[in-house]
């Protein structure tokens, strides 16, 4: 497995807990749109990424990010 792929699966693990719709979890999943998270799922979840890559994702990165697979794109960029 690559590295992004391996990001991606831990992902998806950490948003299961979350998932309370049972969405199906692609690149192209949205937090809002599908996930129907509302703005404290999504700080609980944001910390649990935070813990688990060791990273610190801003308000600013917070906003631009709209799916699953931007969130594996900002880990990979932040563990660097």
């Amino acid at each position: 497995m690559t590295d992004r792929t391996t990001v991606f699966a831990s992902v998806k693990t950490l948003i299961e807990p979350f998932n309370a719709k049972g969405a199906e979890l692609t690149e192209e999943t949205t937090f809002v749109g599908d996930l129907e998270w509302d703005s404290l799922t999504v700080m609980d979840f944001v910390a649990s990424i935070e813990d688990e890559f060791d990273i610190v994702i801003t308000m600013n990165q917070q906003a631009e990010i709209e799916t699953v697979g931007q969130l594996v794109d900002a880990v990979e960029e932040l563990k660097q």
